[in-house]
């Protein structure tokens, strides 16, 4: 059994934890809440820019477009993988992780090349050390996510796909449901859908809706918009994550200080049995020497 000292020793160890994990708690929380406003006022955004570009891509051709072309041939994939630059979020960053490796599993069972482009630190540090080639990483700007990051991961992937070097590219994140819920979601980047822009574009239509006269002519806008509707996916799923990072490490060190709280009972109640037990001892201790003194 331990002894009293050690016992007390740990009660103190576990109290000074106590008081990190309810300060991250309150850290997370506070950075929670301009992560959730900047993700929430930019989803409307993201949405009508993928309603516009229905809008311009309903009745064009596709095959005119490079980044709509549908290669029959599909020989390499890349999947956009945004995940947190910190840890202590909980099975955050594993939850996608795990998700992302079921992507390829099932890519390489169709005979794809897979590969793999960074977003954040721990989804870096994890596919640096597997089989899984990493073309492209960018760590260390999820504290502060700017339009800048999502655009050079944009323009790299857009140079892989024309150049032929990737054929298909996908982009999975954490997506933000709730404070207590957050799941890791896949949305195809390249090539751009033709039908997933027209059914963004009919779901946008409520009640009466204008015809547009476009000058230029779509295609040309088409040509324009779609490196920026890349860089805006991205931008997204940035967001997302990162609001659901702060989400889930709040929800983790909430579990981490009530965990602590009952280790710290539990303990207590140890070292008043342990100290019960001495008092106990040296009580007939007192006892037997004066039995002894008595005889």
């Amino acid at each position: 059994m331990a002894s009293l000292k050690d016992i007390q020793l740990k009660i103190v160890g576990v109290k000074k934890t106590e008081q990190i994990t309810k300060a991250m708690n309150m850290v997370a929380a506070a950075k929670l809440r301009g992560a959730q406003s900047r993700m929430e006022e930019f989803r409307p955004y993201a949405e009508k820019f993928g309603s516009v570009m229905g809008e311009l891509a309903g009745g064009t051709n596709s095959a005119s477009f490079p980044l709509m072309e549908i290669r029959e041939n599909i020989k390499k994939v890349a999947l956009v993988v945004v995940t947190s630059d910190r840890g202590l979020c909980g099975a955050f960053n594993a939850n996608i992780i795990n998700a992302s490796e079921k992507f390829f599993a099932s890519q390489r069972e169709r005979g794809r090349e897979t590969a793999a482009i960074c977003i954040g630190r721990k989804g870096n540090s994890y596919f640096e050390k597997s089989s899984t080639e990493v073309i492209y990483k960018m760590v260390d700007c999820m504290a502060n996510i700017q339009m800048f990051n999502a655009k050079q991961v944009g323009q790299k992937l857009i140079q892989l796909f024309l150049d032929g070097t990737i054929d298909e590219a996908h982009v999975i994140y954490g997506r933000f449901i709730n404070v207590a819920v957050q799941k890791p979601a896949i949305k195809r980047l390249l090539p751009i859908s033709q039908e997933g822009l027209e059914e963004g574009a009919e779901a946008e239509k409520e009640g009466p809706t204008a015809a547009y006269i476009y000058e230029p002519e779509p295609e040309a806008i088409l040509n324009q918009l779609m490196p920026m509707f890349i860089n805006v996916q991205i931008m997204h799923a940035m967001l997302e994550t990162g609001a659901s990072e702060q989400a889930a490490r709040m929800t983790a060190m909430d579990n981490a200080t009530r965990a602590c709280k009952d280790m710290i009972e539990n303990l207590t109640l140890a070292y008043n049995k342990a100290r019960q037990g001495a008092i106990t001892t040296e009580l007939m201790d007192i006892v037997g020497g004066a039995e002894a003194l008595k005889g």
